[in-house]
């Protein structure tokens, strides 16, 4: 069975990206590694969130249209409906996301991103001149984070057009084009102030997609 992360790119679209972050790096010493991940987080409080609050409503609703506000409707609803709901959350990733607060998603793909940079070695190039760009599926979040080399010489906020390349993307169902085009933008942003060198060779992988065999 294939992983929501193996389903977001289809075999066209990675040879897209692959093909882009070869091409970026001819001109840049800087190493681009775009990673997509099923989901930064497992969330557990949200199944008990969404369980609680939809087992309660059920349990209210139940007691009101039957026109028995008792709690010996109230709790055997709830209790039923509760196991079933947090069932219900657990499998379905639309549902699920809707009891994670944005703050803690937000928080969850930074804290990933940042596992995944070291994880995966971009912390290690020749130069510090790694960059991740950090696709999180069930959050539908982006995150572009880069290593000391670069950070001294590109502002921070550069990576927000990286992001809006993305997101944009992946609104109209064009996410490997965009993955691409953000991976160009990558490569013309950092040739500029680090250029290709003579010796230069391909420290990283060009594209990890999480699930996928040798990753």
């Amino acid at each position: 069975m294939t992983s929501p992360a193996q389903r977001f790119l289809n075999q066209q679209d990675r040879q897209h990206i692959i093909e882009a972050v070869q091409e970026a790096e001819r001109k840049t010493s800087g190493e681009i590694v775009p990673l997509v991940a099923d989901m930064s987080d497992q969330y557990p409080a949200a199944e008990f969130n969404g369980a609680m609050v939809l087992g309660m409503l059920t349990a209210i609703a139940s007691a009101w249209l039957l026109g028995l506000e008792t709690i010996w409707l109230f709790l055997p609803v709830f209790c039923l409906t509760y196991v079933v709901f947090f069932l219900l959350v657990r499998t379905l990733p639309a549902l699920k996301r809707f009891f994670v607060p944005g703050q803690v998603l937000n928080h969850a793909v930074s804290q990933a991103a940042i596992n995944a940079f070291h994880v995966h070695g971009l912390h290690r190039t020749r130069d510090m001149t790694g960059i991740l760009i950090y696709i999180s599926v069930f959050e539908h979040k982006v995150h572009v984070l880069a290593d000391k080399g670069i950070n001294d010489r590109v502002p921070p906020q550069t990576w927000n057009e990286i992001v809006g390349i993305i997101t944009d993307g992946i609104r109209r169902g064009e996410q490997g084009k965009a993955i691409a085009k953000a991976v160009t933008r990558c490569g013309e942003l950092l040739s500029v102030n680090f250029p290709i060198r003579a010796d230069d060779t391909d420290e990283l992988p060009n594209l990890i997609v999480e699930g996928d065999e040798n990753q």
